[in-house]
């Protein structure tokens, strides 16, 4: 996932908590005890951080308490996994903050058992958290070393149920449309047409749209069109790939 603006430090205690916890990890303590620390952790980031906030859905909310962001990021920033910001995971791209990816996945009002397009896959951090609300996650990464990286993250924590691939994001997954939802982690000028073509008449797409200034849209796909609606403002990374350069000739 792609770093938005609406970055909000975490609260000193729970920066403080990381560290220590890190550095206890990093001294040879119990594994078991690790992850008991990494889950306090977790339980402390959804309280404070997203629940605290405007995100209430409560499968949401149980997804942010499960999925180890620190898992997600490399090891010189695990002690910052569950601080409130986006942080680096290489190729100049970054894991977005907790709260974002929360309120992303709770815009797409997913009920379960959903099949679901991630473009922009990153670290695999939001398809993970996807694969706990939803049923099947397709994502796609323009960039391969990332897209390789977050297969096997994945993998290693058994989300099976998520696909991923190197590619266009902007031309979306055609062969495995239509999809319930659509959720986007880089931001075009305007919304994709590919994608409102993939999306089911119900269905949701979440993305950020905007060159410098940007909002993050709600599109809902209706019998008759697409019924829009802006949330809040947001800063990714632009959207890249050759059906945006198209676009723009």
């Amino acid at each position: 996932m792609r770093a938005p603006s609406l970055t909000v430090v975490a609260p000193l205690l729970l920066c403080l908590a990381a560290i220590a916890s890190f550095g206890r990890c990093r001294a040879g303590g119990s594994p078991g005890n690790d992850e008991e620390r990494f889950a306090a952790l977790r339980a402390e980031m959804v309280a404070g951080q997203i629940a605290g906030r405007d995100v209430r859905d409560q499968r949401v909310l149980a997804a942010l308490r499960k999925v180890p962001r620190h898992r997600f990021v490399p090891a010189d920033w695990v002690a910052a996994a569950y601080e409130d910001r986006p942080l680096p995971i290489g190729e100049g791209q970054t894991i977005s903050q907790p709260y974002i990816v929360a309120l992303m996945t709770e815009l797409l009002a997913l009920r379960g058992g959903e099949r679901v397009l991630e473009i922009g896959t990153g670290s695999g951090y939001q398809a993970a958290v996807l694969a706990e609300v939803a049923g099947e996650v397709w994502s796609i990464e323009i960039l391969e070393p990332l897209a390789r990286r977050a297969e096997a993250t994945l993998a290693q924590l058994g989300y099976g149920a998520v696909h991923v691939r190197a590619g266009d994001g902007y031309l979306g997954w055609p062969e495995a449309a239509p999809f319930d939802a659509i959720i986007v982690t880089a931001a075009p000028d305007h919304v994709p047409q590919p994608l409102l073509d993939q999306l089911k008449v119900g269905g949701r797409l979440v993305i950020p749209v905007g060159a410098f200034y940007q909002e993050l849209v709600v599109c809902t796909k209706t019998a008759t069109g697409v019924e829009r609606r802006s949330v809040v403002p947001v800063r990714f990374v632009p959207m890249t790939g050759e059906g945006v350069q198209r676009r723009r000739k």
